[in-house]
C-alpha cells in the first residue's frame, strides 16, 4: 500500500512552491532523428530554435549545435545536439535524472502509447541507441500502472494511470 505524506505548517519552512514544470532538456547527437521522433511519438511542434547561445550555455554545454523547442500540449522537450565526440560538461560528471514520468488518463490510454512506439520502432525511420522495447503495462497493488519506454537516444519516460483515490 502507498503511504499518504501530509505537509504540516512549521515554523521557518519554505513557502508552498509559486513556480510550474517548464521543460525537459534533450540532449542528442542526431538532432534530426530525435525531432522527427518526438513529433511522431508526442504529437509536438516546434516552437523555436537556437544556433547561437550565450557563453554560460556554452560553459555548461561544450559543443552544442543547435537547440529546439517542441512542445506537445503544456509539456515542452528542449531537443539540443552536442556531437558524440564532445568532451562532457561538468553537469554529465553528476547524477542525472532516471525517469520523466507523464500521467495518463486511463489503461486504454497507455495501451496506445505502447503501440504506438511500437509502430514507430517497426516502422524502421527512426535509429534507436538502444535496442529495447517498452515493457508491458504492470498494474500494482493500489491499482496503479505504469509502462516504460525509451525515446531514440536511450532516455526512459515512464507513463502512469492512478486510479481514482490514489495520489
Amino acid at each position: 500500500m502507498r503511504n499518504t505524506i501530509t505537509r504540516e505548517a512549521s515554523p521557518g519552512a519554505p513557502p508552498e512552491p509559486a513556480f510550474r514544470f517548464h521543460h525537459v532538456g534533450v540532449q542528442t547527437s542526431d538532432l534530426d532523428n530525435s525531432l522527427g521522433w518526438y513529433r511522431e511519438f508526442f504529437g509536438a511542434e516546434q516552437n523555436w530554435s537556437l544556433e547561437k547561445f550565450s557563453d554560460l550555455t556554452v560553459s555548461r554545454l561544450p559543443g552544442i549545435t543547435r537547440l529546439v523547442e517542441l512542445a506537445a500540449g503544456d509539456l515542452r522537450f528542449h531537443v539540443f545536439e552536442r556531437p558524440d565526440d564532445t568532451p562532457q560538461s561538468p553537469v554529465a560528471e553528476v547524477p542525472q535524472f532516471q525517469h520523466l514520468c507523464l500521467a495518463t488518463k486511463s489503461r486504454a490510454e497507455m495501451e496506445e502509447w505502447r503501440d504506438r512506439w511500437t509502430r514507430l520502432y517497426e516502422s524502421g525511420r527512426y535509429t534507436f541507441v538502444r535496442d529495447e522495447g517498452p515493457t508491458e503495462v504492470v498494474e500494482d497493488e493500489d491499482g496503479v500502472l505504469s509502462l516504460y519506454v525509451l525515446d531514440v537516444n536511450g532516455l526512459e519516460y515512464e507513463f502512469t494511470y492512478l486510479p481514482e483515490g490514489v495520489a
